[in-house]
């Protein structure tokens, strides 16, 4: 599947945004306006203003849809549930599609109305590249790691699609060790 850069970014952000979730003994990622204001930062969105209180709420509220969103995919039957969820958020954002140069960036679309509000503007641009997902039939690319302390979210863009864990060099290393020195203790006894 042919995913460009713009749509790339906003799967990065929406796996950014859904793994702030408080989860287990981590907590919130987006537990203040200064923590959304450096979500804002690290996923380079442009075009928002001033962040408020407000903000943070609504993106807290998107982020809960998302992880619905991920929460679903994974089988061919939770294809038109995923629909659905997505369908809602994108219309719910009032979603205006439009050609844009900004910032040195060649020509792209956004999806997100001028001034609109960052919920809407994630709701709008991620919301749209999961939805190329689905049509592309690439909805089981949506997963959740498989280490067991950790269940972060995760695009699979792998080209055989075998990814198992959000990061290969923490969790999947991780795992890969305790396994062999379970065997190495195995072996001994």
């Amino acid at each position: 599947m042919l995913i460009n850069h713009d749509t790339r970014c906003s799967l990065d952000a929406v796996v950014d945004l859904v793994n702030t979730a408080p989860e287990g003994a981590e907590g919130d990622g987006l537990a203040d306006v200064a923590a959304l204001r450096r979500f804002v930062e690290r996923n380079v969105i442009s075009d928002i203003g001033t962040l408020g209180e407000r903000d943070l709420i609504a993106v807290r509220a998107v982020r809960a849809r998302f992880a619905e969103v991920f929460a679903t995919a994974g089988s061919e039957s939770a294809t038109r549930r995923t629909a659905e969820l997505l369908n809602t958020m994108i219309a719910a954002a009032g979603t205006t599609p439009r050609l844009t140069d900004h910032d040195g960036y060649d020509w792209h679309v956004h999806y997100f109305a001028p001034g609109a509000s960052l919920a809407d503007h994630l709701t709008a641009d991620c919301g749209m590249a999961l939805a190329f997902l689905v049509v592309g039939g690439e909805q089981e690319r949506l997963r959740r790691c498989e280490a067991p302390d950790c269940r972060h979210a995760f695009v699979d863009l792998s080209r055989n699609r075998s990814r198992r864990y959000c990061d290969s060099r923490t969790c999947g290393n991780r795992l890969h060790v305790a396994a062999y020195r379970a065997r190495r203790r195995e072996a001994a006894s």
